[in-house]
């Protein structure tokens, strides 16, 4: 049976020859196409690599054209609205009803199970406020800043130029420019893409100090020291780790470093970009506090910032101890959760490596409450935040802002094909090769950028008004509502266990993580001591 494919298209040849007699065009039709369908089938035959193939010729192929349309038949037939793989069906509408200004109203109530364990929700109020504008635009800078950046308390996450196309960094440029939010270079660096419009720059320099570095891969001060003196950027964030694949490091090869990629990264074209796991300028949280210190110098006294995944909490707690120590700070911390991640990852990192957002959050929050430094350190989060409740999520547990970027990757047109890395993407968000991208418009997508932006606040700002506030930086933990089991119902504020303001430093905590690892972080190492 298994041979059947094989035999019949061997016979249709003669029986094409035969009817070509009589029908000519058809006749050469069926024997060209059985030849073709034949010599297949005996290829599989002969062939050594696959037994799958040479026990099924022909039908067997089947099998991989299933499997490989398997993600698109399960996306857009089979899965259920809230099944998140990894974005659901409902977040990805909601972004394109938002980016495309289509009416977002939902009839008929919700479609989620209100009484699943693991629900949550925000409480409103019987006095709502109303609210003039959903510009809830904040200032990050320490002391030690003298050119504090007036913020957004949503931007775009870091997304190198390379990662996306240059037509996608031009899109999200242009949309921040008109839309008054930030973009992040990610850690490619600032390309010509990301200074044509004109728009905000949140400068990311990752340990390859790409756009800063000498021709050896070591921090140059003086390259830094020119392109953080460029007005349009507003702030630098030193990546220490993110989402995706935190501690592991990267690498573009050569092959895919273009003219214009070389330009950006202060590379040679061809060269391959490597991104170390850790950083060559510091190796102690003490030396991370001098470098802050040392690029808030260079840049003229510009906001700088650290982003990490939260991994050991005792290195957090040394960095801590070394912010407290020094009196140096950064000036915001971004948080990247281990369900973020716009580029590709091994799996392991993908899955099993760093902390979910909420829990990295609270940490770093908590930390630097019981330091006393929390009202001096502005904190971002991000991964995989797409509505207004995700916003107003974060805010409850600690966060004074929010950073997005697959929700950005939809507003430009991210289907979610998931082929990122392979350079083939459908939409021409994740590709260099001009044949794709050219069919992403710039001209019509950055508009698609600013209204997602514009109308995800307007959202947050109705949001924050049914719970009768002035501002999302006043939700609180006790806002969120979680239900813990069929019959009871917490809110976040009780779930968690929170510090008091200066708790860490008079040396009775009754948190369990800094209970056992506090005393174990040192300022001078990121070592368990």
């Amino acid at each position: 049976m298994r041979y059947i494919p094989l035999v019949i298209s061997i016979f249709l040849i003669p029986a094409g020859l035969i009817l070509a007699a009589w029908l000519p065009f058809l006749g050469g039709l069926i024997a060209g196409v059985a030849g073709i369908v034949a010599l297949i089938g005996l290829y599989d035959f002969f062939q050594a690599r696959s037994a799958v193939l040479k026990n099924y010729p022909i039908s067997a192929r089947l099998r991989f054209v299933f499997e490989h349309f398997r993600p698109e038949i399960r996306q857009y037939f089979l899965e259920s609205d809230h099944e998140e793989t990894p974005y659901s069906r409902e977040q990805r509408a909601l972004v394109y009803r938002r980016a495309k200004g289509i009416e977002g109203l939902r009839p008929f109530g919700t479609l989620r199970n209100v009484n699943e364990i693991g629900h949550e929700w925000i409480n409103h109020s019987m006095a709502p406020t109303h609210l003039d504008s959903h510009d809830f635009r904040v200032s990050i800078g320490g002391p030690d800043c003298t050119q504090p950046y007036a913020a957004s308390p949503l931007n775009i996450s870091g997304m190198s130029y390379g990662a996306l196309s240059p037509n996608a960094i031009e899109a999200l440029n242009w949309g921040a420019k008109i839309g008054g939010f930030a973009h992040t270079t990610g850690e490619g660096s600032i390309s010509r893409f990301h200074r044509k419009h004109g728009g905000d720059l949140i400068w990311q320099i990752g340990s390859g100090y790409f756009g800063c570095r000498t021709p050896e891969g070591a921090f140059d001060p003086e390259t830094f020291a020119a392109t953080a003196a460029d007005d349009q950027v507003k702030m630098i964030e030193i990546k220490l780790s993110q989402g995706a694949k935190p501690g592991h490091g990267g690498i573009l090869p050569g092959a895919k470093v273009t003219e214009a990629i070389a330009e950006a990264r202060g590379v040679r074209v061809g060269q391959d970009c490597i991104s170390p796991p850790g950083h060559s300028e510091f190796s102690t949280p003490e030396g991370l506090c001098a470098f802050i210190a040392r690029l808030r110098d260079l840049s003229g006294g510009k906001p700088i910032g650290i982003k990490l995944c939260v991994g050991h909490p005792w290195e957090f707690f040394a960095m801590a101890k070394a912010f407290h120590a020094t009196s140096i700070t950064p000036d915001f911390i971004t948080i990247d959760g281990a369900e973020g991640g716009t580029g590709a990852a091994p799996a392991e990192f993908a899955d099993h490596k760093g902390a979910p957002i909420r829990e990295g959050l609270m940490l770093v929050h908590n930390t630097l409450v019981g330091i006393g430094l929390r009202e001096r350190i502005h904190l971002t989060a991000s991964g995989k935040l797409v509505s207004a409740f995700d916003l107003c999520r974060m805010f409850a547990l600690g966060a004074d802002g929010c950073n997005i970027a697959r929700g950005f990757m939809f507003a430009v047109g991210c289907i979610q094909a998931q082929v990122c890395h392979s350079g083939k993407c459908p939409t021409g968000v994740t590709t260099q090769d001009p044949g794709r991208y050219r069919a992403l418009v710039v001209a019509d997508k950055y508009k698609r950028v600013a209204n997602f932006h514009r109308n995800t606040m307007v959202a947050l700002k109705e949001a924050v008004e049914s719970s009768g506030l002035t501002s999302p930086k006043e939700f609180t933990p006790h806002h969120l509502m979680i239900r813990v089991s069929s019959r009871e119902v917490r809110s976040a504020a009780s779930q968690y266990l929170w510090l008091e303001p200066g708790e860490l430093l008079s040396g009775d905590v009754s948190h369990p993580a800094f209970a056992k690892y506090w005393d174990r972080a040192r300022a001078d190492t990121f070592a368990f001591a």
